[in-house]
């Protein structure tokens, strides 16, 4: 039987970083920089160990049997206290529901506020698994380019006069996945305003956050939001272990049901048994202790990356200066395209993602190509680095720069 593909799903695309991953599976000795996975280093497999044989020892049923939609009320304690305390966000007026990772928090976002036809505007190049996400529902998708304090803000007005049906910005705000860029504090509040000013919702999406490693910190736009129209993403995923699929979503309380019953048409509820070990992480250990180490392993190969990519480089080619999370993007000249050199680099052993792969129109040449400094060893980016910036040399002068 030929089963007919559902028109939502005839529209997604598939990630261009797995393709890159499948394509340097069947080769050995590969350099990866294309995942971006945290790094294993940062795991307390320790903790996870003593937390999961306490869970079953003291009250098995509580990690066993089905628990609360909304998640493990010790858990959104712990992180509304967090959340409160590092940012400011109110919980006064917002709510917050546990989910299975940020990317079921894009999704329930979408369900419950996006109609097939509405426009999303989102920053280009960013996160093509939401994109995906937001094309799933019947989402026209409206790019607006990155600059390297944010989104371009006279284009992202423009979009919003010329696309009046636009219900959500998509906005990836701390140290961006794919860029690394960060969108200061003016621009965060000029992007609420007009938020206010055209009557949109504002879906933000903050996983990285944490991993600040060089500095000052900048609060949410969530902290701003007074008026309900700011949904505010974070994960464990990043700071604790993606394999938890563990993360939360802030919104207005007047959602409160419809978040919860979007969760009960998906998973009924979050894993409980990894909940329970977030929230001991969170209320037993050194959490911020935790953190300052997950920093530390980042800035250290954030830092090699960048000082050995300047050695063999060609000049020609910028490099975004990320002050956190695990990515780090390359630009070369306007008007090339990165598909070609990705490519070459693979040949060489060196697995990186065209900047292609994080537009919404994927098919079209692309100049940037994502790095991720995260799971590769010292040793694994001294050498990647060293590839890439000759192979840069090469491509460069062939193209006459």
């Amino acid at each position: 039987m030929d089963l007919k593909i559902s028109n939502k799903m005839q529209v997604v695309r598939g990630s261009v970083i797995r393709q890159m991953a499948e394509a340097a599976a069947s080769r050995k000795n590969t350099i990866s920089f294309a995942n971006g996975n945290p790094s294993s280093d940062t795991f307390p497999v320790e903790d996870f160990a003593r937390f999961a044989a306490d869970s079953f020892r003291d009250d098995p049923n509580s990690v066993l049997q089905y628990g609360l939609s909304q998640g493990y009320p010790p858990l959104i304690e712990a992180v509304k206290a967090r959340l409160t305390q590092k940012w400011g966000i109110s919980f006064e007026q917002n709510d917050l529901l546990i989910v299975s990772g940020g990317q079921q928090a894009c999704d329930f976002a979408s369900k419950v506020l996006l109609n097939e036809g509405d426009v999303v505007i989102v920053e280009e190049p960013s996160f093509a698994s939401c994109y995906n996400t937001f094309r799933s529902y019947g989402a026209k998708l409206v790019g607006v380019p990155m600059q390297p304090d944010g989104m371009d803000l006279e284009k992202l007005e423009q979009a919003l006069k010329d696309y009046p049906q636009t219900r959500m910005l998509y906005i990836i705000p701390s140290f961006q996945n794919p860029t690394g860029f960060t969108t200061s504090m003016e621009k965060r509040k000029k992007i609420y305003a007009l938020a206010q000013a055209y009557q949109v919702a504002i879906f933000e999406d903050d996983p990285y956050c944490e991993l600040r490693f060089a500095g000052e910190d900048i609060r949410p736009i969530k902290s701003l939001d007074t008026d309900g129209r700011v949904l505010y993403a974070g994960s464990f995923s990043k700071v604790m272990a993606p394999a938890f699929r563990l993360g939360f979503l802030v919104f207005d309380k007047a959602l409160t049901t419809r978040m919860i019953v979007s969760k009960q048409c998906t998973d009924v509820h979050s894993s409980l048994l990894f909940q329970h070990i977030a929230h001991r992480c969170m209320t037993q250990c050194d959490y911020q202790a935790h953190l300052a180490l997950c920093q530390d392993v980042y800035r250290r190969k954030s830092n090699l990356m960048l000082s050995e990519l300047k050695k063999t480089l060609h000049p020609s080619i910028r490099c975004s200066q990320p002050e956190g999370g695990l990515f780090l993007m390359l630009f070369l000249p306007e008007g090339m395209d990165s598909m070609p050199l990705v490519w070459e680099a693979l040949e060489h052993g060196v697995v990186c993602v065209p900047g292609s792969g994080f537009m919404i129109d994927q098919d079209a040449p692309n100049n940037g190509i994502r790095l991720c400094y995260s799971t590769a060893s010292e040793d694994e980016i001294v050498r990647g680095a060293y590839i890439l910036g000759n192979l840069s040399q090469k491509w460069m002068e062939k193209a006459g720069f």
